[in-house]
């Protein structure tokens, strides 16, 4: 089937054919293939039997996982489809780099419709996004959105998938959460090696009109339900939600926080609302999750693209403050570069991209995250790719590693979870982030300068990225 799908914050979805298979025979296929060392070859993923182990089992009980650090996002197109010694040399460069961490959504973002029938399951998409995972040496996370059709008042069967935007942003409804955390335990039974799952995506199809807030209420129901499924399935599964947007305001604007402000805007009071009833309510959680840009809800950059970046300190400060500071923060995703209409970045260069980009990572570190997840690595086709990790996979001369891949790749070998951070003297036209071996210099400005850092003098580039070895 042919590639359908909506593009809105890079997210464009796409669906492939579902085959029936019998359940009683499949369920003896499946016990063959189980016996297998690998646990079985993926099949084309339309059994009824969605429990089947693809991949390495994990053990129930052991010791508790470790933390995950900073890594990236799979959108529609990624490198586990288009050239083999693309898509290779991609997966290459990852394993190098250490093994980044990867988010893939369990449905859209590149995977299908996992249950397009109740009972009936298509993981195909899904096996190849997380064989590329596991061949690069990567951590495994699953984000639980978005739901099958019959889940949410629409029709069952996969010619019957509705692939819009609005169909897609729809939540289960209240009588099929059970079945959405039904369909949670089996992506889990079936991906033993995932032990890290994200519940739902910005709070998609959850909202009150009625009282114009987020339905916090029905969001953090589906949760409860999602994270006890999981943990019977096996309690070392790690769980973390909401995953808000933390949307910026204005301070002006009629919701805008009196408290939780600074140069860069308000927040708006409502998610913070929202934040704190699922604090509250929570039947449990083992990392936050949040995500946000720096600029306002009306794209605007307040004072300025870097200052704007402040607002990921602040947020994580208050996130942590809520919690206790006993959750390992996550940004699922983050965003410093307001796209036009068409999610396009092609305003800035890729120097001023990066040296941004920086800004935001060493902001969201200093606001106590332990983990990003950067958005977007590929694009479809082609060269022109602003923002992308890696050149199109689609021939052989793709994936080729681009500014930001070095940059992100780097930045998780250099602070990974439980890093203890210096203070380092800077002026203040620079961001800097340093431990006892390294140190992230970034400058500000469009033009070169010199400066003392860490008591020598350093010569920058305009908008330069600059890495210092401490330990010497």
């Amino acid at each position: 089937m042919g590639r359908h799908g909506w593009n809105s914050g890079a997210r464009r979805w796409r669906l492939t054919a579902l085959l029936g298979v019998g359940a009683a025979a499949l369920a003896l296929v499946v016990t063959l293939l189980n016996t297998l060392p690998d646990g079985g070859a993926s099949t084309a993923g339309t059994s009824r039997e969605g429990d089947k182990v693809h991949g390495t089992p994990a053990p129930v009980n052991g010791a508790a996982e470790p933390e995950v650090g900073w890594g990236f996002t799979h959108t529609q197109f990624s490198a586990d489809e288009g050239s083999s010694a693309a898509s290779e040399r991609v997966e290459r460069r990852i394993a190098d780099s250490g093994g980044l961490p990867q988010i893939q959504h369990l449905m859209g973002w590149g995977a299908d419709n996992p249950e397009p029938v109740e009972g009936r399951y298509d993981f195909e998409a899904m096996d190849r996004r997380i064989d590329f995972v596991r061949a690069s040496g990567g951590t495994p996370v699953v984000t639980l959105c978005c739901a099958p059709d019959w889940m949410k008042g629409g029709e069952a069967g996969v010619d019957n998938t509705d692939w819009s935007q609005a169909a897609l942003e729809t939540a289960p409804d209240p009588e099929h959460f059970d079945d959405f955390a039904a369909l949670a335990a089996t992506v889990a039974k079936r991906y033993p090696d995932v032990r890290h799952f994200i519940v739902w995506n910005e709070f998609k199809g959850f909202w009150n009109d009625a009282e114009a807030r987020w339905d916090h209420e029905g969001y953090t129901d589906l949760y409860n339900r999602v994270y006890r499924a999981l943990k019977k399935v096996n309690p070392q599964i790690q769980v973390g939600g909401p995953y808000l947007v933390m949307d910026s305001l204005d301070p002006r604007e009629t919701h805008a926080s009196p408290t939780l402000k600074g140069v860069w805007g308000a927040m708006d009071r409502r998610v913070l609302d929202a934040f704190s009833y699922w604090n509250e309510h929570k039947a449990g959680a083992d990392f936050v999750v949040v995500d946000g840009s720096s600029y306002t809800r009306h794209d605007e950059l307040l004072p300025d693209e870097f200052a704007a970046t402040d607002k990921f300190t602040a947020v994580g400060e208050w996130v942590r403050r809520q919690t206790g500071g006993e959750l390992p923060l996550w940004w699922a995703e983050y965003y410093v570069e307001p796209a036009d209409g068409d999610d396009n970045r092609h305003g800035w260069s890729e120097t001023r991209r990066a040296a941004v980009h920086a800004a935001g990572l060493i902001a969201m570190a200093r606001g106590g995250a332990t983990s990003g997840f950067y958005w977007n690595p590929e694009a479809e086709k082609g060269t022109d790719c602003p923002g992308c990790l890696w050149t199109p996979t689609d021939r052989a001369e793709g994936g080729r590693e681009l500014p930001l891949y070095g940059l992100l790749s780097r930045f998780a070998a250099a602070f990974p979870p439980g890093t203890e951070y210096r203070d380092l003297s800077a002026p203040d036209h620079l961001r800097v982030l340093a431990t006892d071996r390294t140190a992230l210099v970034v400058n500000t400005l469009d033009r070169s300068t010199t400066a003392t850092v860490d008591g020598k003098r350093v010569k920058l580039q305009a908008y330069e990225v600059r890495w210092l070895d401490r330990a010497t």
